[in-house]
Formats: C-alpha cells, sequence, structure tokens
C-alpha cells in the first residue's frame, strides 16, 4: 500500500479525502471508534460550512461518504501493532493480519477522561461534556459545574463563566494542580465559584436530559445537591498512541511529537489530529492537520 492512515475521526478522513485526490490510494484502518470523538456529541456549530448545527453522527457520516465516493477504503479493523524500525517498507498488523506502506498516517486522537458515572454514556451530550469549546454554547445563562484540578478546568471554567450565569469548579482536594497563574484567573473570577474538597456522586435525569447533580464533601462526607443542566468533566485525555510505543516520540503524557509540519521522528510517518495536538482538541484543526498530513505524505512519496 502506498498510504496506510489510523484513524476515522476529522483528521483522518480529511487526510484520507487529500490522499485520494493525489491519486495516492489511501486505505484507512477505522479502529475502534469510527468518527473519533464526535460520534459521542449532539449538536456542532462551530464547524464552518453548516449555517445551521449539524449532529456530530451526521457530520463524520458526510465526511466518510465524501472519502468513500473518492475511492478510499475504509477497513473496519484496528491497528494493534506496529514495526517503524525500517520505513522501507513501513509495517502493521490489524490482528494477525500483517500490512505495508509506504507511507502511514496516524490519526487515532485520544480518549477524554471520564468519572465513571452512572448513566454517563446515556448522558453524554445531554447534559454532560468533556469540552466546553464544544457545548458550551448551549448553556447560555445557565448555570454548570467543571470537575477538576488542572489548568484545563481552569480554563473551561474561564471560557464558560464568559457564557454562563454560574460556574461551579469542583476538586476533591483544596490544593489544584492548576498553575498559580490560571488559578489566580479563575479564583478572582466573580462568576466562578469553587466547592473543595467535594468529589460528583450521582447525576439526577429526565428525558430531557440532566437536571441537578449530587456532590459529596471527601472529608465530611455531607452530601448536597446543585441544580444543573450542564457537567463539564476536565479531568484531562488519554492520547491513544500506546501501539506506537517504542518507535514514535512522544511528549511526557504520550502525544506524538510532530515537527516541520505534521512529521513524526520516524520517516514516512506523519501524525495529526488530537493525537499530537494537546491544546485545541479542535474537530477543524484536526482536519486541517489531516490535509497537511496528506499533502506531506505526498511530497515524501514524491521525492
Amino acid at each position: 500500500m502506498q498510504v496506510v492512515i489510523i484513524g476515522t475521526g476529522p483528521a483522518g478522513l480529511t487526510a484520507a479525502i487529500y490522499a485520494a485526490r493525489a491519486a495516492l490510494n489511501p486505505v484507512i484502518y477505522a479502529g475502534s471508534q469510527h468518527g473519533g470523538q464526535l460520534t459521542t456529541t449532539t449538536e456542532v456549530e462551530n464547524y464552518p460550512g453548516f449555517a445551521d448545527a449539524i449532529m456530530g453522527p451526521e457530520l463524520m457520516q458526510a465526511m466518510t461518504g465524501q472519502a468513500e465516493r473518492l475511492g478510499v477504503e475504509i477497513i473496519y479493523d484496528e491497528i494493534s501493532k506496529v514495526d517503524f524500525s525500517s520505513s522501507s517498507p513501513l509495517q502493521l498488523w490489524a490482528g494477525e493480519k500483517q500490512i505495508t506502506a509506504k507511507a502511514v498516517i496516524i490519526a487515532t486522537g485520544a480518549t477524554a477522561r471520564t468519572l465513571g458515572l452512572p448513566q454517563e454514556k446515556e448522558l453524554m451530550g445531554r447534559g454532560l461534556s468533556t469540552c466546553a469549546t464544544c457545548d458550551g454554547f448551549f448553556y447560555k445563562g445557565k448555570r454548570v459545574l467543571v470537575v477538576g484540578g488542572g489548568d484545563s478546568a481552569m480554563e473551561e471554567a474561564l471560557y464558560l463563566s464568559k457564557l454562563c450565569s454560574e460556574v461551579i469548579l469542583i476538586h476533591r482536594r483544596a490544593q489544584f494542580r492548576a498553575s498559580p497563574i490560571m488559578l489566580e484567573r479563575a479564583q478572582k473570577n466573580d462568576k466562578i465559584i469553587f466547592k473543595t474538597p467535594y468529589q460528583v456522586d450521582t447525576t439526577h435525569a429526565d428525558q430531557n436530559g440532566l437536571q441537578a447533580v449530587s456532590i459529596v464533601n471527601c472529608e465530611t462526607g455531607a452530601s448536597e445537591k446543585i441544580a444543573t443542566e450542564g457537567l463539564f468533566m476536565a479531568i484531562g485525555h488519554t492520547p491513544n498512541s500506546s501501539q506506537f510505543a517504542p518507535y514514535i516520540n512522544t511528549d511526557e503524557h504520550g502525544y506524538i511529537r510532530i515537527h516541520d509540519g505534521t512529521k513524526t521522528n520516524v520517516q514516512g510517518v506523519f501524525a495529526a489530529g488530537d493525537i499530537a495536538d494537546p491544546v485545541f482538541r479542535q474537530a477543524v484543526t484536526a482536519a486541517g492537520m489531516g490535509c497537511q498530513a496528506a499533502i506531506q505524505a505526498q511530497r515524501y512519496l514524491e521525492s
């Protein structure tokens, strides 16, 4: 194969579309979550080109259809192992099946960490969220909760404070992992209320979605019920990069290190989307990186 793309989120599918138009005959291995994190969201209002909101799964279905129309082959298997010790050819395995490729684009994304609450899966997109930038607009003028103690939680709370009437930030310890400057910004914001040391215990929902959350004091065991329609979990992401070790360089959190666009440390291997982006984590930035990866793969193969 000329180009193998791993992952079918916005990065992987955009890379496939560009690679197909460059006559590279790309093959995508979809993995366990075809469409990536957008398949777990409801309305998407911040992806360019749609005057009205589009459902996340619908957007990914449209991207998939576009890729297939251009001749992209999508294989619904997961790449479980690779051997990038030699770049000619690159070797991959889907189960017991061995695959070789001249170029590989890694677009496996990152998985948002969640609290493991009862009904969590059913309420995702109906009151529960892992992305304030994606979903905050739907809670304009309302009270919301943010769970977390790092910079991501402070950023989410500060962003939501511009939209919501009140933001309650819940953390299980009195100390925070956030940088002093981010913590100070959140503490100085009149709309953000800190609740420590508390953790979320139970969600309360009806047919319309989340209606309230019960929290418990980690020291006294006292319980409190807070009326809210939005709970944002800002406790980090886990990049889906373990199968590429030890060949691909990652940072201390497991995000793939890239340079000069989307190049990795291995010749012929590129990375795009959330797997290489711990900062923005947006569909539109992932798609842009997928475009870059495909163009760089084309230039690599031509050279």
